[in-house]
């Protein structure tokens, strides 16, 4: 079994060739051609953490994938990172072992950042005037990095809960090439910006539906386990269109849940993203429509982009 770090991982993986890799795992696990078991979730509550197993496999691939994925929200105080974790790539033909990828939880996060900038390229209105982020840490990095790809507007409002954190995320944000305006107060994002990332732990909503500007996109990531909230739940059902990354657990515990057990929405307003991606249904009708992706992460995500990782290692 060969093992590979996290540097060696950043330094290979073809981006381009991931984001393929994921619409193809997408579509496959919403045509139900793919195998992944239940997630098992834990809760660390005295030390504010969290950490899930996921696995999954897709019809045809020559490789299946374990992945371990940590957050502990506490860290960044003790010098840490809040999210760490590792993918264990075994052979669907052999069963062996075949690579342990050590990236400290990276490829978690960049699988997550490439769903939006998915989620953003099929929905997103087609004149951004800003970039909304709520969050400072390192997912909503990454989301801000990836939709460079799909958007030219270089202008960012972030919300954060802290100052420092606040001060780093515009240093980033700038070396980047963006205009940014940090706040404390979300209604300052929802009001100036019209694609909006959620990319926070929040256990309580941050985002309220009156605050929304028609037109808006939004994709909320943060609620990727039971309890966490990042959307007043009547925004949720405002949104013209939603689309989720899997029906199932969006309906456990992502932002569509807590709409859902209010009975502000019901399933048939619910579509996933591999049925947009494979069009068979539909996304954005005009630049009026408030559009939401909620996405809790889906284990054929980590498979194929744990097979993406493989591929270019040995490449």
């Amino acid at each position: 079994m060969k093992v590979y770090s996290k540097a060696q991982i950043i330094a290979r993986l073809d981006l381009e060739l991931a984001v393929r890799r994921l619409e193809e795992g997408f579509i496959a696990f919403s045509a139900g051609k793919a195998q992944v078991p239940p997630v098992q979730a834990f809760a660390f509550t005295e030390s504010n953490g969290d950490c899930c197993v996921k696995s999954a496999y897709l019809e045809g691939s020559d490789t299946f994938t374990v992945k371990v994925s940590t957050g502990f929200y506490d860290n960044p105080s003790k010098g840490l990172e809040s999210n760490d974790g590792l993918m264990l790539v075994l052979s669907a033909t052999t069963g062996q072992p075949l690579a342990l990828m050590q990236d400290e939880g990276w490829l978690t996060g960049i699988r997550t950042a490439l769903a939006g900038r998915i989620a953003a390229r099929l929905l997103a209105p087609s004149n951004v005037t800003a970039i909304g982020i709520l969050g400072t840490g390192m997912q909503a990095r990454l989301q801000l990095e990836q939709l460079r790809a799909v958007t030219p507007c270089r202008k960012v409002v972030v919300w954060g809960r802290d100052e420092p954190g606040l001060d780093a995320y515009k240093a980033f944000a700038t070396g980047l090439g963006y205009q940014v305006q940090t706040t404390r107060n979300a209604a300052d994002v929802a009001r100036a910006a019209n694609l909006i990332v959620s990319a926070t732990p929040s256990r309580e909503p941050l985002l309220m539906r009156e605050w929304v500007q028609p037109g808006t996109h939004i994709t909320a990531v943060g609620a990727d386990a039971a309890g966490k909230q990042e959307l007043d739940a009547a925004l949720v059902a405002r949104a013209d269109r939603i689309i989720v990354d899997s029906l199932r657990q969006c309906s456990q515990y992502g932002e569509v849940s807590h709409a859902l057990k209010a009975g502000l929405i019901s399933d048939s307003q619910l579509a996933e993203l591999g049925a947009l991606l494979a069009g068979q249904v539909r996304g954005r009708d005009n630049d009026h429509q408030i559009t939401l992706v909620d996405l809790t992460g889906v284990a054929v995500q980590d498979a194929q982009i744990s097979r993406c990782a493989l591929a270019c290692m040995e490449g």
